[in-house]
């Protein structure tokens, strides 16, 4: 049973966000959650791990989970990612199986339906990236999807300018089951201050860098101090694959690597209300994306084997 708030039960419950790469699914957390808190790139499968990204608001909690999204995988690192995103259809309450409106019929959407069917979970359909169909009529835009059978409700929304994410909100908030409050009031992320700060950098290779070098990066946080009040000084190493990606990062005089710095310490010390002191090294981990030790020391293990 929930427990009792100011007279009222509290609700809460667990949302998992699926879909295939590149639909938007962590820009529509964050636009749920009000504020910034899963990293976004336009680049797919940007998300690696499965995040719970908190929503508080009286009376009520709900977890959104974010996963990467579910793709054929080309090494060890995708496989884990598939399994993650498959495991939080059979942890959650309610699924959003997230599509891009502005596509029609792509053959993978139709591969994670038949996904979530298999699962038993309780999904909604959310046609995604409407800003990108302006001028269409709805009802065009809803039949791309037609033959995507067995959700309960469907939404058309823009995560960008914020569309229609207002009433899948209510929706969702609404269908909340009497529960307990599973995380501190002020939380926003089931993960530590470290692993943001790697997300950061790790947004931030994404959006400068070119062709095969974000997928083969890895960013981990080796110290993160508090020096006086109010600076923090964070060292965190960049990890890449070959030598030729490393000099794609550093850049020409080490250009690249400072403007990642100067782009990411600005994000970290929003969020962490600091100055911060961002010093960035770059080294070399030959094939680590298909290395399991590899893969544990940064973080991406399966989240919960398949079934």
């Amino acid at each position: 049973m929930g427990a009792e708030k100011g007279g009222q039960e509290f609700r809460s419950g667990f949302v998992g966000i699926i879909g295939r790469p590149n639909v938007g699914k962590s820009t529509l957390i964050n636009s749920m959650i009000g504020h910034k808190v899963v990293i976004t790139s336009d680049k797919p499968q940007t998300t690696r791990n499965k995040i719970a990204a908190i929503m508080n608001k009286p009376g009520l909690q709900v977890v959104f989970i974010d996963t990467p999204g579910i793709h054929k995988p080309k090494h060890l690192l995708g496989e884990k990612m598939n399994s993650q995103a498959r495991s939080a259809a059979r942890d959650v309450d309610l699924v959003l199986f997230v599509v891009d409106a502005s596509m029609s019929g792509h053959k993978g959407d139709y591969f994670v339906s038949d996904d979530l069917a298999a699962s038993g979970a309780r999904v909604w359909l959310v046609m995604n990236k409407s800003d990108l169909v302006e001028g269409e009529q709805e009802a065009e835009v809803r039949g791309r999807f037609s033959d995507l059978t067995g959700f309960e409700r469907n939404f058309l929304v823009s995560a960008q300018s914020g569309r229609g994410v207002g009433e899948l909100l209510d929706a969702v908030s609404e269908v909340m089951e009497p529960g307990p409050q599973f995380y501190p009031e002020g939380m926003s992320l089931d993960h530590p201050e470290e692993f943001v700060v790697a997300e950061l950098v790790r947004e931030k290779v994404f959006r400068l860098t070119r062709e095969e070098v974000p997928h083969s990066t890895a960013v981990i946080v080796e110290s993160m101090e508090n020096r006086g009040a109010d600076l923090v000084d964070i060292s965190a190493v960049i990890y890449v694959e070959r030598d030729s990606q490393k000099g794609i990062i550093i850049g020409a005089k080490g250009s690249m690597l400072k403007e990642i710095g100067t782009q990411a310490r600005l994000d970290i010390e929003a969020i962490l209300g600091n100055r911060v002191n961002l010093q960035l090294w770059v080294k070399v981990r030959e094939k680590w994306r298909q290395d399991p030790t590899q893969l544990s020391r940064f973080g991406y293990d399966d989240g919960g084997e398949e079934a």
